[in-house]
């Protein structure tokens, strides 16, 4: 497949660039295009032979739900029903635009293939102003995980997406760098309650001061175990991940940076905090030299979302053969960079130091 790539920061052709895509979707094309999360793969979210084409270039397992993105927040019960107790409209009202998908169940309108052949649908509004040009343009809601080959990290610039899928896909729109980093918080919405399927920008303590009190799927931090759906995507298969191993350090901040500089020594690649760098001897990722590259500060969780994606690909382009990475606190945003590194090391944790004699075993 010829791969068209059309770049955006030119002013003068935007339009009839955007113009090209949405008819492109409306022929039943894929279209790669930027949002505030990450990059995402669009094709028509009413048309199942579309659907089934994201899938088959991704490499997609066909029972990983895609997410439905909309071009306006009141379009969410154009395509699925709205509970009882209000309680979708709630999150809608407050965090659409934005980087939060709700699951409700779904309208007829909807196919299976869009939803891995559950009864519920994945919605969200994206806030990214392309990003929603490009719906609006489009005349459709727009079915679409990240621009990826499935499994890999994430993409959040227009160059990973062109490093995955080109030839893939009918067309990729370039634009800037994703502001987040990260995938949207993802919620299941019932009569009885509020249920965190994937946690992202969207905290848990924002959710919880629009609905009050909410639930966190076991997937969020634990492995699915053989046989169990998933309810949202993310939440079963190893993902994010990078060719080399990953493997996540809990210590000591001495006994972490005591591990690190003895697997650098070996050959191998550490993600760290800003705060570990002096102890590693500084930050590098020339040829020849330790492979290290910091995710910010230890409590910028922000900073952390931001560029975890870009680290996990960095270390692909080094082909290094071994990443030890830090493990990120589970508060806030930090959650969300918690939940992407425990899927791309395949729930795999080391305890050093005084930490070993806990439980010093692979989670996988």
């Amino acid at each position: 497949m010829n791969t068209k790539i059309l770049d955006l920061s030119n002013t003068s052709s935007f339009d009839s660039a955007l113009a090209l895509a949405a008819d492109t979707v409306r022929k039943g094309g894929l279209v790669a295009f930027p949002t505030e999360t990450v990059y995402g793969l669009g094709a028509d979210a009413l048309d199942p032979e579309a659907s089934k084409k994201i899938y088959a270039a991704k490499g997609r397992p066909s029972d990983n739900p895609l997410i439905v993105h909309i071009a306006e927040p009141a379009e969410v019960f154009d395509y699925a029903f709205p509970d009882s107790r209000g309680i979708a409209e709630k999150l809608c009202s407050s965090f659409m635009p934005g980087p939060l998908t709700v699951v409700l169940k779904k309208k007829s309108i909807i196919p299976d293939e869009v939803t891995g052949g559950l009864d519920t649908v994945a919605i969200r509004c994206p806030s990214d102003p392309v990003a929603h040009a490009f719906i609006a343009a489009c005349g459709v809601p727009i079915a679409a995980p990240s621009a990826n080959l499935s499994g890999k990290p994430s993409p959040t610039r227009a160059s990973h997406v062109i490093d995955d899928l080109d030839g893939r896909v009918d067309l990729i729109l370039c634009g800037e760098d994703s502001a987040i980093g990260l995938e949207s918080t993802i919620v299941l919405v019932t009569n009885e309650r509020v249920k965190l399927l994937r946690p992202g920008f969207i905290t848990v303590p924002q959710l919880e001061s629009v609905v009050g009190k909410i639930e966190i799927d076991k997937a969020v931090t634990d492995k699915l175990r053989d046989g169990e759906r998933p309810l949202a995507p993310g939440m079963k298969y190893r993902h994010y991940a990078p060719q080399a191993p990953v493997t996540m350090i809990k210590g000591e901040d001495s006994d972490v940076r005591r591990f690190f500089a003895e697997a650098l020594l070996d050959g191998s690649a550490v993600i760290c905090f800003d705060e570990d760098l002096e102890f590693l001897g500084g930050f590098s990722t020339s040829s020849g030299a330790p492979i290290v590259f910091s995710l910010g500060p230890q409590n910028d969780h922000l900073t952390q979302a931001k560029r975890l994606f870009d680290a996990l690909r960095t270390l692909d382009r080094k082909e290094v053969r071994q990443i030890y990475s830090r493990l990120p606190e589970k508060d806030g945003v930090g959650l969300a960079v918690f939940n992407r590194l425990i899927k791309a090391c395949g729930f795999c944790i080391k305890r050093i130091g005084e930490f070993k004699n806990e439980d010093n075993r692979d989670l996988r």
